[in-house]
């Protein structure tokens, strides 16, 4: 038995892998994977006993397993007894040209770290990048994978959320708030079109109505051809409030067309005049 651990497999004039090396390896990898089995157990059942978790603790917990698999990848190269510090030594040049070429990789990764760090972007956030709104399903080192509002996946490199303007509907944990704009003839009894507005907002599910969120209507502004409304609204139905405003919208049209009210469409009056034209 022990000749067959010591059996060598790789020669070399730098180290020797032997079949005692690889079962080190071996369990080494299965111990790393219980390992981060067990301690991913023992930070959910810590931090779930405080509070919910949230995408910050999954965050965290992603962190750890990638920190404890660099440490089984050291001690996995010490099994098969390689030199890292030789092996990072006489890599500097390969890992400077690797880097040149691969600035953008390089630029997610270290994103991706300050991304699960800080944990400004965390699963199972809204945010809005480039003008998409999406939801945070996963963050690795690399990329982020998300889902729009129309159930397409988005794989987004984590440099994006540290370099452009990104827009986070979740950060403060509390419903987001939004408006929809309405507009009437002048005609419209005012006080009429806010309560039917008001009335619409609530009826509606996502709506939120509490001591603190609730419903406002707000008269915006007397425009070129309409009175201008603003309902002003909180809701937890972040990633598909369109669907919320498009309901609004179908109910406050059929209200305004049982009473009466005009929804009015922009109109333009071209005067022609007739040139006179004197002949002396």
């Amino acid at each position: 038995m022990i000749d067959i651990l010591n059996k060598e497999l790789v020669t070399s004039e730098s180290y020797i892998v032997t079949v005692w090396n690889l079962v080190l390896v071996a369990v080494i990898i299965l111990l790393t994977i219980f390992a981060i089995k067990l301690i991913s157990f023992v930070l959910k059942r810590a931090m779930t006993s405080k509070h919910k978790l949230d995408g910050r603790h999954l965050s965290i917990i992603q962190l750890v397993k990638y920190i404890v698999w660099v440490i089984a990848l050291v001690f996995c190269l010490k099994a098969i007894k390689v030199d890292i510090t030789f092996l990072i030594a006489s890599s500097a040049a390969l890992l400077v040209g690797i880097g040149l070429g691969l600035q953008n990789v390089f630029k997610d990764f270290i994103s991706g770290i300050i991304i699960l760090i800080e944990g400004t972007i965390k699963v199972d956030d809204i945010v809005e990048v480039e003008g998409i709104v999406v939801k945070i399903q996963e963050i690795s080192l690399r990329t982020a994978i998300a889902i729009s509002r129309d159930d397409k996946v988005l794989i987004i490199p984590n440099h994006k959320f540290i370099e452009d303007n990104v827009t986070n509907w979740t950060h403060n944990n509390t419903p987001t708030l939004f408006k929809l704009e309405v507009s009437v003839d002048y005609s419209s009894d005012v006080r009429l079109v806010e309560k039917i507005l008001l009335d619409c907002a609530k009826s509606n599910d996502d709506v939120l109505e509490d001591e603190v969120y609730y419903p406002l209507i707000r008269f915006s502004d007397f425009g070129d051809s309409a009175l201008l409304f603003t309902i002003i609204f909180w809701s937890n139905n972040l990633l598909r409030i369109e669907g919320t405003r498009s309901q609004l919208r179908f109910d406050i049209f059929e209200e305004f067309r049982g009473n009466n009210i005009v929804i009015p469409f922009p109109q333009r009056v071209i005067h022609n005049a007739d040139a006179v034209i004197k002949s002396e």
